[in-house]
């Protein structure tokens, strides 16, 4: 094939296939971002404009409805719209052209009626809400299904014991059930924010040319349905955002970009919640530690040299993207700064950093599913982990309890030089506690034994589990 300026292109380098975004390759995100699906959503502004219009008379009713046929036929090459928008720096303006042309063919009359008084970025912008709002419901749909799945991880296993970590060390005893219901508790976190973005939070994109809406108003003086001083702007834009299911902007949005700024905070928080989990899962799958695994499945997770390992491939994708959105996110935020009524160059950055940003978080968040609902955990080997350092995590415990005998300072100095003297013998912290003439005043061997026990310090996880799982 011949490509742009003689180039020789074989086709298949025309297509982003996914082969370098493992995490989103074949997602139902992918598709729903994909160039097919943003010419759809540009069509679908079209039509809504079209409606609208016609819902307050500045189109004939006919017009809009040839408009919708010739939409709902969608026989656009995108390719070539690709090729046509380096002309014009943006894909509306091809779109519209070879729209025009289909919609002529079904009535050469209602041609006159594509794209009303209307510019490339109200229908742009308002696609790009579009493909925002039908990406993100399928993230929700998928945070709900991984937040069932730890739910019901944190409720099997509200009491499971497992050491906890700070600084990559063993720490205090937690259990298993507090560690998911964290988890649980961030996807949570991150559907509240989806959920204020789609009821409200992405707006139609309604401004003319400058973002006064004047074509749109000359338009519908001409055709006789407004007048000069009535609210006919207000009530087109509130039928826009009726027929698209967006919200109404107080303003056009052409330059004033914090629709892009709070999506961007958002995907970079869920992809955030959703690399919080796939790390942790990462740390507990290490062949040392091996308290979760990644469910089996043939075919996945082999190495290329090395037969014997089951690599954590899951987690590793959710985490990849959780490393790029933010920084796709922060650049896409940069975008706020733009200057007058349309900006050059700043709008045409947004496209591509909102397209990866939603597929790689939609990637990430099918791909948790899989992990979440799939997660094997391994309380034996918890327990076996709980062990290794002798009991001295508790040692804080300790340290409490001999406190109001012996003063704060002295307890702690104790049971540092105790738990020192444990890890240097590799003796059980209790023997070695109840070797000391401090504490023989105050504990027996037995009583030492208990405070000892790692599974009888676990805090307030288990109440802190339920209260996470209350409806």
């Amino acid at each position: 094939m011949t490509g742009v300026e003689g180039v020789d292109r074989p086709a298949e380098a025309q297509d982003d296939t996914g082969l370098l975004s493992p995490v989103r390759a074949g997602t139902p995100a992918e598709a729903a971002v994909g160039d097919a699906a943003w010419v759809r959503a540009m069509l679908d502004a079209e039509v809504a404009l079209a409606r609208a219009q016609a819902g307050l008379g500045a189109v004939p009713v006919w017009a809009a409805d040839a408009i919708a046929r010739a939409a709902a036929r969608s026989p656009l090459d995108v390719r070539a719209l690709a090729l046509a928008s380096r002309e014009t720096a943006n894909p509306v303006v091809g779109l519209v052209q070879a729209f025009t042309r289909v919609v002529a063919d079904i009535d050469p009359a209602a041609a006159d009626y594509v794209h009303r008084g209307s510019t490339s970025q109200d229908v742009f912008d308002t696609g790009a809400m579009l493909v925002a709002a039908r990406t993100l419901r399928i993230v929700r749909a998928d945070l709900e299904r991984s937040v069932a799945a730890l739910g019901a991880l944190a409720r099997a296993h509200r009491d499971t014991p497992m050491a906890g970590r700070t600084l990559g060390l063993h720490a205090v005893p937690t259990t298993f059930g507090l560690k998911a219901a964290g988890w649980r508790e961030l996807l949570r976190d991150a559907i509240l924010r989806v959920d204020r973005l789609l009821d409200g939070g992405l707006p139609v994109s309604l401004g003319g040319a400058a973002g006064t809406l004047a074509g749109y108003l000359e338009y519908a003086r001409v055709d006789g349905a407004a007048v000069p001083g009535d609210d006919y702007h207000d009530r087109l834009v509130a039928a826009f955002a009726a027929e698209t299911g967006l919200a109404v902007p107080v303003l056009p949005w052409h330059s004033l970009r914090a629709p892009l700024a709070d999506l961007a905070s958002v995907l970079a928080f869920t992809c955030g919640a959703l690399g919080r989990l796939a790390v942790d899962v990462q740390s507990l799958a290490r062949t040392e530690v091996g308290e979760v695994a990644e469910a089996a499945v043939a075919g996945r997770g082999g190495s290329s040299a090395m037969p014997h390992k089951r690599n954590p491939v899951l987690a590793t994708m959710i985490r990849s993207a959780a490393l790029q959105v933010p920084a796709l996110a922060g650049a896409l935020t940069q975008c706020l700064v733009t200057e007058d009524e349309r900006s050059a160059g700043v709008w045409h950055a947004e496209w591509l950093l909102l397209r990866e940003c939603l597929r790689l978080v939609g990637g990430a968040a099918h791909t948790a599913t899989e992990l979440t609902e799939g997660l094997q955990v391994d309380p034996a080997r918890m327990r076996a982990n709980l062990d290794l350092t002798g009991s001295r995590l508790v040692s804080e415990r300790i340290a409490a309890r001999l406190a109001p005998h012996v003063g704060k300072a002295a307890a702690k100095h104790l049971l540092t030089e105790a738990t020192s003297a444990a890890a240097r013998t590799g003796r059980p912290l209790a023997e070695t506690l109840a070797e000391l003439p401090a504490l023989a005043d105050h504990f027996d061997a037995a009583e030492l034994a208990a405070l000892c026990d790692p599974t009888a310090y676990p805090g307030a996880a288990g109440p802190l589990v339920n209260r996470a799982l209350t409806p």
